[in-house]
């Protein structure tokens, strides 16, 4: 992790040496970050670790020689503390092997734009990859260790952390007809690592809404499904809500629920991003006040930025409850820290903790 009085240090990784420049020019204008190698494959990326001190690895996943999958677990090993940021191309294989990198170790994973050109004018994908590199890189607040806070009788509990006062409150009166998850960085990880867990043992609809483009969250639900074993898809515009199935948010389309006769049915809706997220939690968590009332539990995980606050202040005022992944385990404390701080939560735990958490609260 970068020491805040130096510049995060980066080393860049792809066959293309003009995509290297161009990835190193976004990354340079802002002073908080020095690229400090540029190399062709993941050969000489592990030659250029032991070199060179780095904070963050930039990774492409397609090279000749040595391919990103393929030196990963190689620098995850050689360096266990490392950042990898994965570099994919927007296709379905290029999806599926960032997911997987994940689970090896990488961090996060950027979508390069398609072309050069495209790549010089996309001001989304720049200001995206500079906050990323910023928040992994050590820059959005070091993660502390803490132990969890809990309700004492009825009243609410305050718990002292590094940065802040955790206020606690009382879980919402009304068992719960849905679950909702909001999570974007770290995200896929985290949601890997709770849902066998969650589905094992309730028969709420699952809904997700994680920060991804599109191909991403199809590829997302299908794993989804292989670690359930429950159903799950994308969702579809005019699917029905049914218990026991897990829907994920496709990118590029906010998720929303609406009532219609005895059904509760999903809306998928091409309104502007919000929080600079499209599909953001904000969004799907008033429509499901909108179509559950009070009804309503929501698990806030690992995330950069604040999208799932407003939202979870309206599930709160319904009477609704709320649960957020504590900062020691979070890849990055924005999404869950924000509901944490604000004094929304029922609870604020580890992740090996979330589980037997929601399982409790849904019964």
């Amino acid at each position: 992790m970068a020491n805040v009085s130096e510049p995060i240090k980066v080393m860049v990784v792809d066959d293309s040496a003009v995509i290297r420049g161009l990835f190193t020019q976004v990354l340079e204008s802002n002073d908080e970050i020095e690229v400090v190698e540029s190399v062709g494959d993941g050969a000489l990326a592990l030659k250029a670790l032991n070199r060179s001190k780095i904070d963050v690895v930039l990774l492409d996943i397609e090279m000749p020689n040595m391919d990103g999958l393929t030196a990963l677990p190689q620098m995850i090993k050689a360096h266990p503390d490392l950042t990898v940021i994965m570099a994919s191309s927007l296709t379905e294989r290029n999806a599926d092997i960032s997911l997987r990198a994940l689970r090896m170790g990488a961090t996060d994973y950027v979508t390069k734009p398609s072309s050069r050109q495209a790549l010089r004018e996309a001001d989304d994908f720049k200001r995206d990859l500079v906050a990323k590199v910023i928040a992994l890189g050590g820059r959005g607040g070091a993660p502390a260790g803490r132990k969890s806070a809990k309700p004492v009788n009825g009243t609410a509990a305050v718990k002292e952390t590094n940065s802040s006062i955790l206020e606690l409150r009382d879980a919402g009166s009304i068992k719960p007809a849905v679950l909702a998850i909001g999570s974007s960085t770290g995200g896929p990880q985290a949601l890997a690592k709770c849902i066998k867990s969650i589905t094992d043992n309730i028969s709420l609809p699952i809904l997700i809404t994680q920060h991804m483009p599109p191909t991403f969250t199809a590829i997302l639900a299908k794993h989804l499904q292989q670690a359930s074993g429950w159903p799950s898809a994308e969702a579809e515009d005019g699917d029905v809500v049914e218990g026991g199935r897990i829907y994920v948010a496709p990118g590029g389309f906010h998720m929303l629920v609406e009532t219609s006769g005895v059904d509760k049915v999903l809306r998928l809706n091409d309104g502007p991003p919000e929080n600079f997220c499209k599909p953001a939690v904000d969004p799907m968590l008033r429509s499901i006040v909108d179509a559950y009332g009070p009804a309503v539990l929501v698990l806030i995980l690992t995330g950069m930025g604040a999208d799932g606050c407003a939202g979870s202040k309206v599930v709160v005022d319904a009477g609704g409850t709320i649960v957020a992944q504590d900062e020691e385990t979070s890849v990055v404390w924005g999404m869950p820290g924000a509901v944490a701080t604000n004094g929304l939560c029922n609870a604020v735990l580890p992740l090996p903790e979330i589980g037997p958490k929601i399982c409790r609260l849904a019964v």
